[in-house]
């Protein structure tokens, strides 16, 4: 099953994590710098990476450093955002900011990000390729932050369409995905062909995995480990919401900010019976069956299979 494969990848990549990142001085900047690194997680970017050089028939040992680079840069983003999002709760734990407040909160995810590419530079490969590599990640976190803006600007905005929603999660979700599947090619120096194949598997699959995100943020309740219904609360243009709206429905919680669990309730009923929560599930299904389409470029192989197996699990996750 691939949630046993995804399970020994992520104790890989844990042990790697101990000893890239561990907790140093000054001790309280790197308490909150590891705070949710320690939180666990899936590990699913990095856990892409290795399955993806293995689905090229390299060692995935060579591009660790490299999956634990995408895992720091991941967790920067997680601080970021639960800041602006105001967000209390974070993979069952407290967020950071509000453990040891905004200050060190904006310093812990400043220090990721600029280890993140002091790890990637560690990587065994052809120094032309780590540059590449460098490179390469340098602008998937340009897309993030234009991804998040995009995001953060559609609350002001009532008129979100269905085309910008998709492009705003192509840049805040998917990129990261993408060079998550297609940095094992960029090391490896594979055919430009293979590594645009497995950026778009990661590309359409991330998609698919927002899509899902933002349905669990709905239907997740305590499971997530977050605040549930936040997106609505925080007035989130998610495509359910797009959807609910395009179909005039009110809902009376959103972007206010907070509500009670009945009122949530009650609006959450409303994204169901409008039938915006099928129309979401189908098209996150619709983007990982492109996804996987993309790996047919690649050597039959398990480690193939293992990532078409891994496309569908992103969408039928329970948290």
């Amino acid at each position: 099953m691939i949630s046993e494969v995804i399970g020994e990848k992520a104790g890989i990549i844990n042990q790697e994590i101990k000893k890239l990142l561990s907790v140093k001085e000054p001790e309280g900047l790197y308490s909150a710098t590891r705070h949710y690194l320690k939180a666990g997680g899936k590990r699913l970017r990095p856990v892409i990476t290795l399955i993806a050089a293995e689905a090229l028939g390299e060692d995935s040992r060579k591009v660790l450093p490299a999956g634990i680079a995408i895992e720091t840069i991941h967790n920067f983003t997680l601080i970021h955002d639960d800041i602006m999002d105001e967000d209390e709760m974070r993979r069952g734990v407290r967020t950071v900011h509000t453990l040891y407040g905004i200050p060190t909160a904006i310093l812990a995810g400043d220090t990721l990000y600029a280890e993140a590419f002091d790890i990637l530079a560690s990587c065994e490969a052809d120094p032309e390729n780590v540059v590449r590599a460098v490179s390469s990640l340098a602008r998937v976190c340009v897309e993030i932050c234009e991804g998040q803006y995009m995001d953060m600007s559609f609350e002001e905005r009532s008129d979100v369409s269905e085309e910008e929603y998709l492009e705003m999660v192509r840049k805040k979700t998917g990129v990261l995905i993408g060079i998550s599947a297609s940095i094992p090619a960029i090391l490896f120096g594979e055919d430009k062909k293979v590594e645009k194949a497995l950026w778009n598997y990661g590309i359409y699959s991330g998609i698919g995995f927002q899509i899902h995100d933002d349905l669990l943020d709905i239907t997740g309740k305590e499971r997530i480990g977050k605040d549930w219904g936040s997106d609505i609360v925080e007035g989130k243009k998610t495509l359910i919401v797009i959807k609910a709206f395009e179909q005039g429905v009110e809902l009376e919680t959103f972007g206010k900010g907070k509500a009670s669990r009945g009122d949530l309730e009650r609006d959450i009923k409303k994204l169901f019976d409008c039938g915006a929560v099928d129309y979401a599930r189908k098209k996150a299904r619709q983007y990982v069956e492109v996804a996987k389409s993309q790996l047919d470029v690649l050597p039959e192989n398990e480690a193939r299979t293992h990532l078409k197996e891994l496309a569908d699990y992103l969408i039928e996750r329970d948290y």
